[in-house]
């Protein structure tokens, strides 16, 4: 088999452009263009979200309807189908269970992600496509390798191999046995520790691990992290005993996207080559935000949801110093109301020093990629991060604690050799956050330093390409060609 016929099956809850709320969407929407610059008939299949039907209803082709079994409920199965940008998505569509929320949170999620895992193995004699890998992501999915290896072994997709892919194991789909049994028929014998039970519940994603034939996740720092006890969340075990089946692929951007050069969304244009339009975008920033401090002070950023794994504490710690000495700050994002009113204070406190915007607006996130000096990351964990490689993009340094994809992406500066692509710390340590920062000002003072490691970041290859060709390795060697 040529790598011109392999074909791959990407399953997912949510894909830019039709549905997003994280990282998840980002890869699923622009990892299957990348597959098939480079010969792999690559799709995809997700649920027909309300945002989908509202925004994209009428370019979709309906291929088949049908009704299957969950608990104790027939429930209809719509499969539509349309091309965005040259790949081909297949929507599940079914109102009750995604007209409203993406993810409805408890049981309700599990019913959803349930009934999807069981429609998207019922639906493939519907499509127009016959894959050889189905590649699965996060415990929503999970559940499909457990029921190929289960239910359909001796069905058309017992052949099929799979690839299960974790983008955050802090969220692992743990519900009851009552509930396993009802909603996807799962046998007794599955749910013991050999299979999918975790810790007195029935845990989707540990299926996931067990049934697929290859695991991955999205750095190898954070697959090294997740198989030792202290990052496992109690699935260190299972992932170890994997071996050689599990590994880390560092995700990548879309850097058609965010191109500094061609980038319609910022003041001016600029390149490792000339610099020039970068001043223009912290003038422009500085402007919107109406921040009123010399141009050389270092102007800080941050695009983030506003939740304890961010590092947001940390910020708490030395925010307020640095606003009253030496520097700028602006950030973008939303999440937890007690972070949302910290910064809401933070710009009430510091006119003129600091900026926020409570909410997301992509324009917007661009103008910070592209205006700050900083970009700010000192997360609690983070299985790969994107924003840091976007940053960098832009030649707008980040300054990340080494955790996850943060410690594969982001070389450190050292002083001794110049060499670097951002600055880094390690201890989870208000003191150590505010001590790189402090080193990071005096490098910014040196403008021969300052440009280099501009043009060190600038000059990383983070696309999708080089995701997209780790991907076909596993799958050749999942399929042996």
């Amino acid at each position: 088999m040529s790598g011109k016929s392999l074909k791959v099956l990407i399953v997912g809850a949510e894909a830019v452009p039709f549905a997003k709320t994280g990282g998840l969407a980002d890869v699923i929407g622009t990892l299957p263009g990348e597959l098939k610059k480079i010969g792999v008939d690559a799709r995809v299949m997700m649920p027909k979200h309300g945002i989908v039907k509202h925004e994209y209803g009428d370019k979709l082709t309906q291929l088949a309807s049908f009704y299957i079994t969950l608990g104790w409920r027939n429930q209809y199965v719509g499969v539509e189908t349309m091309k965005m940008d040259g790949v081909t998505f297949y929507f599940i569509d079914n109102e009750y269970y995604f007209y409203h929320a993406i993810y409805k949170g408890g049981e309700t999620e599990g019913e959803q992600y349930a009934f999807f895992s069981r429609a998207v193995l019922e639906a493939l004699p519907y499509i127009d496509f016959e894959p050889d890998i189905l590649h699965l992501n996060d415990w929503h999915t999970a559940p499909v390798s457990m029921l190929i290896k289960t239910q359909y072994k001796h069905r058309l997709p017992g052949k099929l191999k799979t690839v299960f892919t974790i983008h955050n194991l802090q969220y692992q789909g743990a519900f009851s046995f009552g509930f396993a049994r009802h909603f996807l028929g799962v046998d007794d014998k599955l749910l013991t520790p050999e299979f999918m039970e975790a810790y007195g519940a029935a845990n989707f994603l540990k299926a996931g691990i067990v049934f697929a034939d290859k695991v991955t996740t999205v750095s190898p720092n954070y697959a090294k992290e997740i198989s030792e006890p202290s990052g496992g969340r109690g699935m260190d075990g299972i992932l170890r005993a994997r071996g050689a089946d599990f590994a880390g692929i560092i995700n990548g951007i879309d850097t058609t996207e965010y191109d500094p050069g061609m980038d319609k969304l910022i003041a001016g244009n600029f390149s490792a080559d000339d610099l020039g339009g970068k001043e223009d975008c912290k003038k422009a920033l500085m402007e919107e935000f109406n921040l009123k401090f010399p141009m050389d002070t270092p102007l800080i950023g941050m695009v983030t949801r506003m939740t304890a794994q961010k590092g947001l504490d940390l910020v708490q710690s030395v925010l307020g110093e640095l606003l009253l000495e030496e520097a700028g700050f602006v950030v973008l994002g939303n999440g937890d109301t007690g972070y949302e009113s910290y910064f809401n204070y933070i710009a009430g406190r510091f006119p003129g020093r600091a900026g926020v915007y409570i909410g997301y607006q992509n324009t917007l996130a661009h103008k910070i990629y592209a205006g700050c000096d900083l970009f700010l990351m000192p997360s609690l964990f983070e299985p790969c991060g994107i924003s840091q490689m976007i940053a960098q993009r832009y030649g707008t340094l980040p300054v990340v604690r080494e955790t996850g994809g943060l410690k594969d992406t982001v070389a450190p500066y050292n002083k001794n050799t110049g060499e670097g692509t951002g600055f880094s710390f390690t201890g989870y340590d208000a003191g150590e956050l505010l001590a790189i920062l402090k080193m990071a000002f005096e490098v910014l003072r040196d403008k021969e330093e300052k440009e280099k490691l501009i043009k060190n970041a600038m000059s990383l290859d983070n696309s999708f390409t080089k995701s997209a060709k780790e991907y076909l390795r596993l799958y050749r060697v999942l399929i042996k060609i």
